[in-house]
């Protein structure tokens, strides 16, 4: 299944008045549907493998915003620092500290989101509201000079419940809000990054500034 611009081009429209961004989720998805996506006007992409993630820079050679969305190992950081636009899921302050010493070693301040459990699932990753309340006002956080904290992430539980959706993402914008004001540098944390293909207008109206939309682009993965 090829990339849907139909699909893209509506998407695209309903996001204008909320002033959101799309990351098309092309993890699993071979190199001609990114490059369709490319040419409809698609400049940011998302991938959760590192692997594959260093194998399509490679293709694409700096042609296209990397946000890296999966969960990420220490000891992989270094193979994607020198490219990536974003790294969402941050999951620990270990792994800020690692991203941080990457990013020293190549001079360059690399953007990252903190990712918040708010689903019922516990297979999940990311920190309690309460333990991004505490990083906030951590005091070694303003010692990582090469990471810049821009906002939030965070996946709702796979429910067709709207009324708990609505409750998961509203929790995390007001999360969102507060951290804002705790934030070393307000200006720069502006993103709040929730909503995929099942519950993207959800999220919106929640206040969503970033979906991640993956099958309603490009088809089921197998």
């Amino acid at each position: 299944m090829a990339f849907q611009i139909s699909e893209y081009n509506s998407i695209k429209k309903e996001l204008e008045s909320y002033q959101a961004k799309l990351i098309a989720v092309s993890k699993k998805k071979p190199i001609e549907d990114i490059q369709e996506a490319i040419d409809a006007g698609q400049k940011s992409f998302g991938e959760n493998y590192v692997q594959e993630l260093v194998e399509k820079e490679a293709h694409f050679k700096r042609k296209v915003n990397w946000h890296f969305i999966g969960h990420l190992q220490s000891n992989k950081v270094k193979m994607i620092a020198p490219f990536v636009t974003l790294i969402q899921g941050v999951d620990s302050f270990k792994l800020l500290q690692e991203i941080n010493k990457e990013g020293k070693k190549i001079d360059k301040v690399i953007d990252c989101l903190i990712q918040v459990h708010i689903a019922q699932e516990e297979t999940k990753f990311g920190f309690s509201e309460e333990e991004v309340e505490a990083l906030m006002l951590f005091p070694e956080l303003a010692e990582l000079e090469n990471i810049r904290i821009k906002g939030l992430m965070g996946m709702a539980s796979l429910s067709t419940d709207i009324s708990l959706l609505k409750k998961e993402f509203s929790s995390l914008k007001n999360l969102c809000n507060n951290s804002k004001l705790m934030s070393l540098d307000p200006d720069e944390f502006d993103t709040l990054s929730m909503g995929m293909s099942s519950d993207y207008k959800i999220a919106l109206d929640c206040g969503s500034t970033m979906i991640r939309i993956g099958s309603t682009l490009f088809g089921e993965r197998k």
